[in-house]
């Protein structure tokens, strides 16, 4: 290309790699077993950067040790003389960026990401305001479709944060439906990261759909680590009636959850419906608890008590992790 230098072709590849790093999950295309080990996960990550996105123009490489976090593998990813700290779930099926994320520029110059959520704790918006903005159908019993996948990180930390609501303001709980993305292909269901992400789907569907006080139990559980069979056990789940659900039944419920997302051309999890107009969370304060139960409220007619409820400002960690906030956060979705 005339008049642009090599070494500017490269820092330019490097800039479109940083951006597409810290926008969306990445799947790999790759097919991987599961619970690979950290340098495993590390490496298949390097590859798929150097082999699929910098394609030569550039060389990504492993910087440092990998460390787990909130339920992930941390890794420094080097190239050229600038590193950026990112995340591998333990499959190697997904890659992101560790927000914040530094890019070195100038004074002059400013950056925008899609992680909105830049630090544990958003800073905190006027809800008044935002409702004002948003303009939602108000009603008595308001209704917010969280619509997710279940192994996506950002999915699971928005379960994390309604299951926060649900624990510190249970009378909201009749006001949060929690939906799924997906597909039905020749009778059976599909997700965007896979067939063990659309069994998880199915079975979270059949547990709202059929033993509805167990689902935020199992949830609850769920989000820790990712242990099913554990958590049908926790949250007392019947497994039988279950398992028939699975073969049965389960199929038309999660039909109606891809309905209900297609209707609303959604793409990414999470997305955020309230009273049917579609929300930005970040407007009311990010994924915290506290945030979200605003977005609920800014949907009655007459707001109850329950409002009144202060709840957790801390933004809610990503991915599976045994507490709610302390880890890694970020405002993003899987596509």
């Amino acid at each position: 290309m005339k008049g642009i230098s090599k070494e500017q072709i490269k820092n330019i590849t490097i800039a479109v790699l940083v951006i597409a790093l810290g926008a969306v999950c990445y799947y790999f295309i790759y097919g991987s077993p599961l619970n690979l080990s950290g340098e495993q996960a590390a490496q298949r990550a390097i590859a798929y950067i150097n082999n699929d996105l910098l394609n030569g123009r550039a060389t990504a490489t492993l910087n440092g040790k990998v460390v787990q976090q909130s339920g992930l593998y941390k890794i420094n990813i080097k190239i050229g003389s600038d590193e950026f700290p990112s995340y591998v779930s333990k499959d190697g099926k997904l890659l992101f960026a560790q927000p914040p994320l530094e890019i070195k520029t100038s004074t002059s110059s400013t950056s925008t990401s899609p992680n909105k959520a830049q630090n544990n704790t958003e800073k905190p918006k006027d809800a008044a305001q935002a409702c004002s903005s948003l303009n939602p159908s108000k009603s008595a019993s308001p209704q917010l479709e969280a619509f997710v996948v279940s192994e996506c990180p950002y999915g699971l930390q928005m379960q994390r944060v309604l299951a926060a609501i649900v624990q510190g303001a249970p009378q909201l709980a009749q006001n949060i439906q929690i939906k799924y993305i997906g597909e039905v292909q020749d009778g059976k269901i599909t997700s965007m990261h896979g067939e063990e992400e659309a069994q998880e789907n199915l079975r979270q569907i059949c547990i709202r759909e059929e033993q509805k006080d167990k689902y935020f139990p199992y949830i609850s559980c769920f989000i820790q680590e990712g242990k099913s069979q554990e958590c049908l056990k926790t949250a007392g789940v019947q497994e039988a009636a279950l398992n028939n659900c699975m073969k049965g039944k389960g199929i038309q419920y999660a039909q109606k959850d891809f309905e209900a997302s297609r209707k609303y051309n959604v793409t990414g999890s999470p997305t955020l419906i309230l009273n049917g107009k579609l929300v930005d969370e970040f407007d009311f304060g990010g994924r915290s608890a506290q945030a979200v139960k605003e977005v609920i409220c800014c949907g009655f007619d007459s707001k109850p008590s329950v409002c009144a409820t202060e709840l957790s400002t801390q933004q809610a960690n990503v991915s599976f992790s045994k507490t709610y906030s302390g880890g890694a956060s970020g405002g993003s979705s899987c596509q």
